[in-house]
């Protein structure tokens, strides 16, 4: 389990837990609004299978106290940079800060390795854009596929 102490609107502590067994469908089932899906996928399921059939990605399940609302992925790429992709959070629980505690307590683990840590999103995204930007990501001028790569350098 990773937990670095953030919670959501509401004071639910959020945890990000391994995808297993007593979890998966949950996950699985995990929908972004309507709106939202040009940018991310229709079900978490998705990302999911990504993880199964790729050796970069791996899942994590987003919890706030003891209930599955999101789905997030991370990875480390090829030059040792960590990577935070396939961030949803299931539409019935958004509006809470749950994004932004899933992006902070993601990147503090993943900054323990001192490496960059990179993410990417749609230059059309502008919640997206102005979350990370709030978080402390800055656009490199990369793009992956259609998307803007933005990178954290940790302290």
């Amino acid at each position: 389990m990773i937990d670095s102490g953030h919670s959501d609107r509401t004071g639910r502590r959020l945890t990000l837990r391994p995808v297993d067994d007593d979890n998966w469908r949950a996950v699985a089932d995990v929908a972004p609004r309507d709106g939202q899906r040009a940018f991310v996928a229709a079900l978490a399921a998705r990302y999911l299978l990504l993880t199964e059939r790729s050796d970069v990605w791996n899942s994590l399940a987003v919890y706030a106290d003891e209930k599955v609302v999101g789905h997030v992925m991370w990875g480390v790429d090829d030059d040792g940079s960590r990577w935070i992709g396939g961030m949803v959070i299931d539409a019935a629980e958004q509006g809470r800060g749950l994004g932004r505690a899933t992006v902070r307590t993601l990147a503090d683990w993943l900054a323990e390795a001192g490496e960059p840590i990179r993410l990417s999103y749609h230059p059309d995204n502008k919640p997206a854009a102005a979350l990370y930007t709030a978080l402390g990501f800055h656009p490199t001028g990369a793009m992956e596929d259609d998307e803007l790569v933005a990178e954290l350098r940790p302290a």
